[in-house]
């Protein structure tokens, strides 16, 4: 049984005095409290929050919309739309020839345009050989006025009005004046109400003082207890039930998390870190991984080239030589390579690197095996922004070089991969243009009951391992992290990723996947 008694003694000074409130006037507003006891807005908005906390009385929160014309609008408002203007013209003259419209009618170029497109769905006017002609249905609209014409007038005169107190008329008029762009501003305006619930009746019913207006301590302080002021001091009685406000610490990006959860992963399984640059030459980028210089992925409409610096620096000449000879015929692999003159000038050339696997041949041609190296980067790709591409993104790229290893080893590696990344993988034959031995990864998703390719992978060709002086094997594999973080936090929109969305980023939880690392 509910102690009447115990709840009243437990209410702060503002609780009750709302309660006060309420007993006089059960549909009193929250603005009205405030203004009736000279006290702050928040104040009550608080003691009202709390008591609703308690189940003493019921919030009820209602939205409504509220319209008011943009500038834009109240100038179409004051001169009228420009369909309106020109049917003016028409109503005397019965046709304008197109070339004179503008300037009859005191239109810019603009408004002309939106003119003849709504005289045309209005079916005020029709062009006929170069000669705009007024209708019969254009005749019928001279001395009458359409709802998006009234309501347009209506909110010129106004300063806003609630879209409840429009009439059914009013409101297909504003439907269609919403049809144009940025004429109505739209602005959602929020009210509460009280209501007493059966507890707040029963407090009401016993009764209750409301006492004097007094500080109420929160908690015992050490100054308190040494000059004696504890005696003296009101506490305010504390709810443990009572709901907490929602707090929310500043916390990682979701792709930071990601990315900083595979570099965990890569470092335990004792891989290297390595970092390229940005801008590197398309030596690098293009012919150290044995793409031709003529391949379609070069093209200016998938490859970023850069002006200024237009060159880079090469490495030793013996790789360049290397490099250019296996590309013209295979030089010491036994292939037969490209058959074509190589042009130092192409390989010079500077661009936004397209892929990070450009680092792991820079990483070979500098590092003796045996090796195990990872990089995570951004790149750069001339795509069409939608919902499943950016020109920039993120890539992480994995490379083994030593002697024995070999695709068996490759699936190994990335079975214990996606492992640790949470997921189980399968693998099926693909074709990338600088391994061979090549597969693409897919993982299973619990939740739709499939496979989905996330990644690929493949055995280093001997056209890219021999020019940089590799004599034992290399296998590399890669993910784009986009990609994964689209899975992993269930959106089917990449630029997400990318938008300040401040509610999304707020209820992503901290530990979603990720591992946590506490020094103490």
């Amino acid at each position: 049984m509910t102690d009447i008694s115990k709840i009243i003694e437990e209410l702060p000074f503002y609780e009750k005095l709302l309660l006060k409130d309420l007993e006089e006037n059960e549909n009193i507003s929250p603005e009205e409290v405030a203004k009736k006891d000279n006290i702050n807005i928040k104040s009550v908005m608080s003691a009202a929050g709390s008591l609703a906390a308690k189940d003493i009385i019921t919030v009820n929160k209602n939205t409504e919309e509220k319209v008011k014309l943009s500038k834009a609008g109240k100038e179409f408002a004051e001169k009228g739309l420009p369909e309106r203007r020109v049917l003016n013209v028409l109503a005397y003259e019965k046709e304008i020839p197109m070339k004179d419209l503008a300037k009859k009618c005191g239109l810019d170029k603009k408004e002309s345009v939106i003119a003849l497109g709504w005289l045309n769905r209005k079916g005020w006017a029709k062009i006929d050989k170069g000669t705009l002609k007024i209708t019969d249905k254009g005749e019928e609209a001279v001395d009458n006025y359409g709802e998006d014409e009234k309501i347009l007038k209506k909110l010129f005169s106004s300063q806003g009005i609630l879209k409840s107190e429009l009439t059914e008329d009013e409101l297909k008029g504003l439907n269609t004046i919403n049809k144009r762009k940025n004429l109505i501003k739209n602005k959602k305006i929020t009210s509460h109400s009280f209501k007493l619930n059966q507890i707040g009746k029963n407090i009401i019913k016993h009764g209750f003082e409301i006492g004097d207006r007094k500080e109420e301590a929160t908690q015992l302080t050490h100054e308190d207890l040494k000059n004696g002021t504890w005696k003296n001091l009101h506490y305010r009685p504390y709810d443990i039930n009572a709901e907490t406000p929602k707090t929310f610490p500043g916390k990682a990006h979701p792709l930071r998390k990601i990315i900083e959860e595979i570099r965990e992963i890569f470092l335990d399984m004792g891989f290297t870190e390595s970092n390229g640059t940005t801008l590197d030459s398309a030596f690098w980028n293009f012919d150290s991984l044995f793409q031709p210089q003529d391949h379609a992925a070069r093209e200016m409409q998938d490859t970023f080239y850069v002006k200024n610096p237009s060159e880079c620096k090469l490495p030793d000449e013996e790789i360049v030589k290397n490099v250019a000879k296996t590309h013209e015929d295979g030089g010491n692999t036994k292939s037969t390579g490209w058959g074509y003159d190589w042009d130092v000038d192409v390989a010079k050339q500077s661009v936004l690197r397209t892929h990070t696997t450009g680092i792991s041949t820079k990483y070979l041609a500098s590092h003796e095996p045996p090796l195990k190296m990872f990089s995570v980067g951004r790149v750069f790709r001339r795509e069409t922004i939608n919902y499943k591409h950016l020109p920039e993104f993120h890539q992480v790229e994995g490379l083994v070089a030593a002697e024995g290893i070999s695709f068996q080893h490759l699936l190994g590696i990335l079975k214990e991969f996606y492992k640790k990344l949470g997921f189980e993988v399968r693998f099926r034959p693909a074709y990338f243009p600088y391994t061979y031995m090549s597969c693409e990864c897919e993982i299973y998703l619990e939740e739709r009951h499939d496979w989905i390719e996330l990644g690929g992978a493949g055995m280093f060709r001997p056209e890219v391992l021999e020019p940089l002086g590799i004599k034992v094997p290399a296998l590399a594999f890669g993910i784009g992290i986009e990609r994964l973080a689209m899975i992993r936090y269930d959106i089917s929109d990449i630029r997400m990723l990318y938008k300040s969305d401040i509610k999304w980023l707020r209820d992503i939880p901290l530990d979603n996947g990720v591992k946590l690392k506490f020094d103490y």
